[in-house]
């Protein structure tokens, strides 16, 4: 008669995507969910904790490094964002990446356009993205004191996301337009025509109609009489008649 043992084994449990990101950063896990609540993913759910950890484990990217962070939403939520050194870093662990050129065009200062090509290994033809200046620069600090840079960052960002077909995350200007708190100084109020908006215009304001000020009736001031002093018969002096010829009558 034998006898069989019936063995079962016993599948250690998936670690969660927050032991993935904690494994990835050498950091307890505990640790590093009470350090992303309390910065890069600051006010976020924890629904939209599981899916930024997610993403971020999805790409390779560190939020600790900033390479990735929660960007709020007006009226609630939050928008995954990564930056520039984020994308570079997901172009560079792809495994057909063959680099990059960028050409940024434009006189002196102020750029028109840049130009990106990223190069693939299983691919005859490189991917090549085209940005204009005038469609994406915002009225913010960097885009004003650094317009070269950032054209080429965002080119940079598009080809990117072209030719690996990125989706999910956004850079910084995708993030602001989705969250609703995009930054624009408002420009200076063109001329005045009364009664009269431009519908394409944003800034616009329609202005009252202004009446013409009525004009105010001249004051009349009544002058006093003055009285005329007439003169004295007494104080006259006596008036030379002279003396006719041939005497007195």
């Amino acid at each position: 008669m034998s006898t069989e043992i019936a063995t079962t084994t016993t599948q250690a449990p998936k670690p969660s995507a927050m032991q993935l990101m904690a494994s990835r950063c050498n950091v307890d896990p505990a640790k590093l969910h009470q350090t992303l609540k309390s910065t890069v993913f600051k006010g976020a759910t924890d629904e939209e904790m599981l899916a930024l950890v997610v993403t971020a484990n999805t790409y390779q990217l560190n939020p600790l490094l900033k390479e990735m962070y929660a960007f709020p939403k007006k009226g609630g939520g939050i928008v995954p964002m990564v930056g520039v050194d984020g994308w570079l870093k997901i172009a560079n662990r792809q495994e057909n990446y063959d680099g990059m050129s960028v050409e940024v065009f434009g006189d002196g200062k102020t750029p028109t356009h840049a130009t990106c090509e990223i190069y693939l290994k299983n691919r005859a033809h490189p991917v090549k993205v085209t940005e204009y200046f005038d469609e994406c620069k915002r009225n913010t600090d960097p885009w004003n004191q650094m317009p070269r840079r950032m054209i080429r960052n965002k080119v940079m960002i598009q080809a990117i996301r072209v030719a690996f077909g990125i989706g999910g995350i956004f850079d910084e200007d995708e993030a602001t337009d989705i969250a609703g708190t995009r930054n624009v100084t408002p420009r200076p109020a063109p001329a005045k025509v009364t009664g009269v908006i431009d519908p394409f215009d944003p800034f616009a304001k329609e202005e009252p109609e202004k009446k013409p000020a009525a004009k105010k009736a001249p004051s009349v001031v009544e002058a006093e009489p003055v009285e005329e002093s007439q003169p004295d018969l007494a104080d006259l002096p006596e008036a030379d008649w002279g003396e006719e010829e041939g005497g007195p009558l």
